[in-house]
């Protein structure tokens, strides 16, 4: 039975029905359990390095600086050490290096197999992580947990994209975001309570917990459809036909299919999916995506995100009441999502962009100011109003972010490749993105000691340019279909149809000139 129906375009300007079936909700529900499994390890890492126990045990001289201030020079470089930094980043690393085989797994296999193999990752760095014995043991695990990072970063926005009608696909594919943050939250409330276990074992039940997240993701992969697209693709026509059918919840699928099996046909004549993302003709999307990956990293939302209590503990607040804050700041960051579903295809993906950068480049300015004013190298005693304002503006900072950057900066590159490019789009999307969160989660925490306050005025600077980008070159996509990119979007912008005018010129000259030659010589 259909939750709901609406009628959207195909690529040929026919109108067919689809409708919002249980099917689709419960498929995309499933798979974005692989950005729980994400936001759970981001939200764990920075936890677990602000207990005790662990640092004892893994890093040591961490703890002693932690423990005795004189063995400090800056508050700020309490944290400021290679090797716990390494911790957090190795996942992002191992998840890069994994993108390039996942790429070819979503297109070969299939997205739902891609998942699979994420989930299996999981489960094995999770395994590693909780029984850890010393740090070989623990990095292992998160380069493990990196693997399937990496797949299921490839596969799930794909897999919601492809799945979802066009008139909610925004919103679908932010479930994927939704469940980024809510991973965060769990994280953060399950180091708040693990850290008060007496006995030093916490941080085992923390890290172990991430198999709840993994588990699920790897019997949703199990449970739900594969992609139309993906069935299509790989020459599955009558299967990719009644998955198209069940998941629209209406026999009159014709339209759409054929607009697929053209795409697919198209798809299948570029050899070298990733040599063709280099065509004149692609430089729109895979510009704009690469950028929004680069820039969404320099928001500095992960470092928040990553070290939150680590960084509530510099700024002077106690170990539970960073934890606590922490907490507070994974809440905001939920809600804020669900905005951003809500809206996402209301108000469009430009409005939330530009709104939010306003947003985040106020809340860190005014961060940088109380903390430049508060904090010193020898003194750290933010008094309860100025404490209370730090949190409100870092809650303001991820509010905006979760829904702008959070969501859009997945959400645009998955629905603007077309079919021939968007597996090798979207592993070039997701590379980009993993290089940069691992540069930010290496170089944080010495940026913090050296930069000292200046670290959000390094953030807001990169925000401001960001927006600027944002408001002179990235187009509206909202209520899109995929497959029209090229015609409504990238031909009718000021510079962008440059770049596929011009190509598309090209192809027609080829074409005359073989034309020309097969004439001349009848």
């Amino acid at each position: 039975m259909a939750g709901g129906g609406f009628v959207s375009s195909s690529a040929g300007g026919t109108e067919f029905e689809a409708k919002i079936t249980p099917i689709v909700i419960m498929s995309c529900i499933m798979a974005a359990t692989g950005g729980l499994m994400f936001g759970y390890d981001v939200g764990v890492s920075g936890g677990v390095t602000s207990m005790p126990a662990f640092l004892e045990k893994f890093f040591p001289v961490v703890a002693r600086k932690t423990q005795d201030p004189t063995l400090n020079n800056s508050n700020y470089c309490k944290y400021d050490n290679q090797g716990l930094q390494l911790f957090t980043s190795s996942l992002y690393l191992a998840g890069l290096t994994a993108t390039f085989f996942a790429s070819y797994t979503t297109r070969t296999l299939g997205r739902r197999p891609t998942m699979l193999i994420a989930g299996l990752f999981f489960i094995a760095g999770v395994v590693l992580n909780a029984a850890a014995q010393d740090l070989a043991m623990l990095i292992v695990g998160r380069i493990l947990l990196g693997c399937g990072v990496g797949f299921a970063n490839q596969a799930v926005p794909l897999f919601l994209s492809e799945i979802a009608p066009t008139r909610i696909r925004g919103a679908l594919n932010i479930l994927f975001q939704l469940n980024v943050t809510i991973g965060i939250l769990f994280a953060n409330l399950i180091n708040y309570g693990t850290a008060k276990i007496k006995g030093g074992w916490g941080w085992r039940l923390s890290l172990g917990l991430a198999g709840v997240p993994a588990v699920l993701l790897t019997v949703g992969a199990l449970l739900v459809s594969e992609t139309p697209n993906s069935l299509i693709e790989r020459g599955r026509l009558d299967e990719g036909k009644a998955v198209l059918r069940k998941i629209r919840g209406t026999d009159k699928i014709e339209p759409e299919f054929l607009e697929l099996v053209e795409a697919s046909r198209i798809a299948k004549e570029v050899k070298h999916p990733f040599r063709n993302l280099l065509k004149r003709k692609n430089r729109p999307p895979l510009v704009i995506s690469i950028a929004l990956q680069i820039f969404q990293q320099c928001t500095g939302i992960n470092a928040i995100m990553f070290y939150a209590p680590v960084l509530f503990n510099t700024v002077g607040f106690g170990s539970d009441a960073s934890l606590y804050s922490a907490v507070i700041t994974g809440a905001v960051n939920v809600l804020s999502t669900v905005v951003s579903i809500y809206s996402v295809d209301r108000l469009g993906r430009r409005k939330l962009l530009l709104e939010a950068g306003v947003q985040m480049l106020l809340s860190q300015v005014v961060i940088a100011v109380v903390l430049g004013i508060k904090v010193t190298d020898h003194s750290d005693d933010l008094g309860k109003g100025f404490a209370v304002l730090v949190v409100i503006m870092v809650c303001t900072f991820v509010s905006a972010f979760a829904w702008s950057w959070g969501p859009l900066g997945w959400l645009i590159p998955s629905e603007t490749f077309p079919l021939e490019t968007r597996s090798a789009g979207q592993s070039v999307t997701v590379c980009v993105n993993l290089l940069f969160t691992f540069v930010i989660a290496q170089a944080f925490l010495s940026m913090l000691c050296h930069f000292k306050f200046g670290i959000f005025l390094f953030f807001s600077g990169w925000v401001a340019v960001m927006s600027v980008f944002v408001f002179f070159l990235v187009p509206e996509t909202k209520n899109v279909p995929i497959e029209e990119m090229t015609e409504k979007v990238w031909a009718q912008h000021w510079l962008w149809k440059r770049f596929v005018e011009e190509d598309s010129d090209v192809e027609m000259e080829g074409r005359v000139g073989v034309n020309g030659k097969g004439n001349g010589s009848n």
